[in-house]
């Protein structure tokens, strides 16, 4: 047994280690053994619920047996009274000692005694408390009136038992009983004898008792006189007080109790009753009786105990070879592929589960290659067509401007003013056939417009706003714009005196994107009595689809211009990063 409770307990400890151990792994795995303790519930459950019914039936079992024992033992003092009543009622019965007669009492006496084990000198006493003879033959006249079994004898018509005495006769510890004599309803003596109790410790000793069990037998004052275990510690002092009330209690019972041995015990008792001078009990060691279902439960617990290591180490294995592993494979072929290695694969080929989901990313991931090389090819030919398209414009623009030269030889500013528009076209195409026809940046656009003009545009214009790229529809309406304020500027606005300057920005929104043009410093602004071209121009330069809101306020300060456009006008990847509110230009 011993040997089982240290096995037990290294597994114990080695479990909690691995646990403990285990726990930092991965999510995961934590799962895995969070399914695995959760099979075992069930377990634990129904081995706990049998444990608890098991103790609680045998916990009956055990009180129903002691007090069948207490019974037992009672009715065995109670069979050892009658036949000592029985006893002296026959001795009673002799002319001898009937007549009181000294001289054949004695003889009578000790024939009697001498064939009986049971009791010691058997006596006869007369209504005085004096010893007329005894079976040992002591002389007369012994005076017994002090005792209190003499005392109780003269009052009663049965057999009196007295207490725990030692007899003046003999010296020896005895259990007096005595029989009163009477004539004409007088009593006139008594007979008496002791039972003696080594004897009475033998009686009992031979009726045998349960290992780890114990049998008290005590007169009325709780002195004890026969005891199984250690006798020779108990017999002859008294039951300690706490046990002293079951000695005149109610009714038989049991009790779990800690006895004077230090042993833990299941004690049914049988108080003392005017049928029962004597006080009986039994009791059942719970250590002994419980041996067994002890066992049975270490047994169950290191069964569990080996049945969640193995439920570990199964979660642990089928975890990392059918779960983790295949997972790890697919996320460093995922990973791989992130980082630019068209080649990766998992390469997985069994018919798991997860070996099924790396096949099919597997066959995703060759699909999408061939995507990438038919959009490659086509992004190719597209950008091609675009270059080519965007040269023949300019070329048909170089064109365009030539014939005006020729045709508005005569009017001079209105053919260099058209010049400059066409050749506001023209840097917007040199944008979008640099981006191979895709989307323009707006910092870039604005730069490209502003170029004409560089020599005031470097130190009077400041353009400022984060990356923003827009479509090549609103990138050409927006050049023609720009160029159209900054020609105005120049001859009316900010830029027309050495003082003025010019503020450009934007900002994004989740929603839209939001370009400014403000003018400070120039001479006072004066709202046109009519449109112009140029308004009308801009007006009409930008596409009506992307745009959303467009104004132009005179104010005091100098012209400002606020063009809000669409997110379909702006590069998707932008629009993703933009902030729900807009930066202060």
């Amino acid at each position: 047994m011993q040997s089982l409770h240290i096995a037990v307990e290294r597994s114990l400890s080695y479990c909690f280690g691995l646990l403990k151990s285990l726990w930092g792994q991965t999510g995961m795995k934590k799962r895995l053994f969070a399914v695995a303790a959760a099979a075992l519930v069930p377990t634990l459950g129904l081995l706990i619920y049998n444990e608890v019914a098991t103790r609680y039936k045998r916990y009956e079992e055990l009180s129903i047996q002691a007090a069948a024992s207490a019974r037992l033992a009672s009715s065995e003092i109670e069979r050892i009274l009658e036949g000592a009543r029985s006893l002296l009622i026959a001795v009673a019965a002799i002319p001898s000692v009937n007549n009181l007669s000294g001289n054949g009492c004695t003889d009578t006496l000790n024939s009697v005694a001498s064939r009986i084990d049971q009791t010691g000198a058997i006596l006869l006493i007369d209504s005085q408390g004096k010893l007329v003879c005894d079976s040992q033959g002591h002389a007369a006249g012994t005076d017994f009136s002090d005792r209190s079994y003499f005392q109780k004898a003269l009052q009663a018509d049965d057999l009196v038992v007295g207490d725990y005495t030692i007899s003046k006769l003999t010296g020896a510890a005895v259990l007096p009983i005595a029989m009163p004599i009477r004539r004409d309803d007088k009593v006139v003596a008594l007979l008496g004898t002791g039972i003696r109790l080594p004897w009475l410790q033998q009686r009992i000793n031979d009726r045998g008792v349960q290992k780890g069990g114990a049998v008290t037998i005590a007169d009325q004052n709780g002195t004890i006189l026969a005891r199984v275990p250690f006798p020779e510690r108990f017999v002859g002092t008294r039951i300690p007080e706490q046990f002293r009330a079951l000695l005149t209690a109610k009714s038989a019972g049991t009790i779990e109790v800690v006895s004077q041995d230090g042993t833990e015990r299941i004690l049914g008792y049988e108080p003392i009753t005017p049928s029962r001078p004597l006080y009986v009990s039994a009791g059942l060691s719970t250590k002994e009786a419980f041996a067994e279902i002890n066992r049975a439960t270490w047994v169950g617990a290191l069964t569990l105990l080996m049945s969640t290591l193995i439920a570990i180490f199964a979660a642990h294995w089928v975890g990392k070879y059918f779960i983790l592993l295949p997972i790890d494979r697919i996320m460093g072929a995922l990973e791989r592929r992130r980082t630019g290695d068209l080649a990766a694969r998992t390469g997985m080929s069994g018919t798991f589960e997860l070996d099924v989901l790396g096949r099919s990313l597997d066959t995703l991931l060759d699909q999408i290659n061939q995507q990438s090389l038919a959009l490659e090819e086509t992004d190719q030919k597209r950008a091609l067509l675009a270059r080519e398209l965007a040269h023949r414009v300019k070329n048909t623009l170089t064109i365009i401007s030539a014939l005006a030269r020729q045709t508005f030889r005569e009017q001079r500013a209105a053919a260099e003013t058209f010049y400059e528009r066409v050749k506001a076209l023209s840097g917007a195409y040199d944008l979008m056939l640099s981006g191979a026809g895709h989307s323009t940046d707006l910092k870039t656009l604005v730069t490209k417009a502003l170029q004409p003009y560089a020599d005031l545009a470097d130190e009077r214009c400041h353009a400022d706003g984060p990356p923003l790229e827009i479509s090549p529809e609103m990138a050409l309406g927006l050049s023609l714009v720009i160029h159209e304020l900054m020609t105005n500027a120049i001859k009316y606005g900010a830029l027309s005196n050495e003082t003025g300057h010019i503020d450009i920005g934007w900002q994004v929104t989740r929603d839209n994107a939001v370009f400014t043009w403000h003018e400070r410093g120039g001479p006072p602004v004066v709202p046109p009595a009519e449109e112009g071209f140029g308004s009308k121009l801009i007006r009409n330069a930008l596409p009506t689809e992307s745009t959303t809101k467009m104004r132009i306020d005179y104010l005091t300060e100098g012209l400002r211009f606020i063009l809000v456009f669409a997110s379909k006008a702006v590069s998707p990847r932008l629009c993703s990063k933009a902030q729900d509110k807009p930066k202060p230009l």
